[in-house]
């Protein structure tokens, strides 16, 4: 038996953020760049969001996250971290892999900004339009 703390890693990724997540044994505590949770994320929808694989999976007061997250807004930080929660759950235990894809916690959602196109103020957004 080695020494070495038992641990599971998953990275998450959504629009322009990325998410690094340790699980470890512990009691349910969750720090977001040495930040608690609740002081981080304003909104109780992101978090309620973030901590689903954990409340699913019924590891929410087993397993403690420490959670590094860069760029982005707080939305998209959010999802990044769900995704890693997701995949670093899978790592510890392989059979959750059913559920936690039922739930939809496994697609690495794909939608980011689409660029600004020349000649005109956004992506899709025209300049108006004069036939005189």
């Amino acid at each position: 038996m080695s020494n070495k703390m038992e641990q599971w890693y998953g990275t998450g990724r959504r629009k322009e953020s990325t998410a690094r997540v340790f699980l470890r044994p512990g009691t349910g505590r969750i720090l977001v760049n040495k930040t608690p949770l609740d002081e981080y994320f304003d909104r109780e929808s992101l978090i309620m969001m973030l901590t689903a694989p954990l409340v699913v999976t019924e590891n929410k007061a087993a397993l403690d996250a420490y959670i590094t997250v860069r760029g982005g807004g707080k939305s998209g930080q959010a999802g990044a971290i769900r995704l890693g929660i997701s995949r670093a759950l899978i790592e510890r235990d392989e059979t959750t892999r059913p559920l936690l894809k039922k739930q939809g916690f496994l697609t690495r959602d794909a939608r980011v900004v689409e660029r600004k196109k020349y000649g005109q103020p956004g992506a899709r957004k025209r300049f108006q339009f004069s036939k005189r």
